[in-house]
């Protein structure tokens, strides 16, 4: 098994990216397991550790891409997410953000402006996992409030940094929220809990147009105030 601590902090944050395309070579079990133990030592309030986690492989990825392929292709309006993800009016600065980003990656897969046929193939994309090997689907519980949402967060990226540590990539996918329903039924999820997001884990296909994509950030003086003495 690849030595987990072959990228270093710095490279690790540096090189996370939301991978859109990946290769099948399969990942070892034990390194997924590693990675977990890792991401749990993620802080979180009073040590609530509100994470829960099914990691699909194999068939029970498989069935499970196929059970929510089949529900994208359902009327539209008929699977609505149990929480909001995007503000429900969008404004500068983050409109522009949000534009530039879709634009830059349309324009890498050759998707024109106003193809939603393209869009829509490229979004259904999210639920085969981009092709990875494992897919990850998070589980809360419905009576834990905003706080543990934060923990969750912080659980979250540490997978994520973990995973690059250990040479793989990610790509968090909060898409799979909007299925709710189908995942809960087939994961058997009791009523007390309710999807988070989902993730992408694998080896990343460097042929893949979409990975071809670097967004930007903010430069630090835009978001960073220093308060001195």
């Amino acid at each position: 098994m690849m030595d987990l601590m072959s990228v270093d902090v710095e490279q690790a944050l540096l090189t996370r990216r939301s991978v859109r395309g990946f290769l099948p070579r399969p990942v070892e079990h034990a390194l997924v397991v590693r990675i977990l133990e890792l991401a749990a030592r993620a802080p979180s309030g009073t040590n609530t550790q509100p994470w829960r986690v099914h990691v699909l492989t194999g068939r029970s990825r498989d069935e499970l891409v196929e059970h929510v392929l089949r529900a994208d292709g359902q009327e539209p309006g008929l699977h609505v997410g149990e929480y909001d993800y995007y503000p429900k009016t969008w404004r500068e600065p983050y409109l522009g953000r949000r534009r530039k980003v879709g634009y830059d990656l349309y324009g890498l897969l050759g998707i024109a402006k106003g193809d939603k046929d393209g869009m829509a193939k490229q979004h259904a994309r999210n639920y085969e996992f981009f092709g990875a090997p494992v897919g990850l689907i998070f589980v809360i519980d419905r009576d834990l409030e905003i706080g543990s949402w934060l923990d969750y967060g912080m659980f979250l990226q540490s997978i994520m940094i973990a995973a690059r540590g250990a040479g793989l990539d990610t790509c968090p996918q909060q898409a799979f929220a909007r299925y709710h329903r189908v995942i809960a039924d087939y994961l058997q999820l009791p009523q007390s809990e309710m999807v988070v997001c989902g993730m992408a884990m694998g080896y990343a296909d460097l042929d893949e147009p979409a990975n071809q994509l670097v967004t930007d950030r903010m430069a630090l003086d835009e978001f960073v105030r220093f308060r001195h003495d």
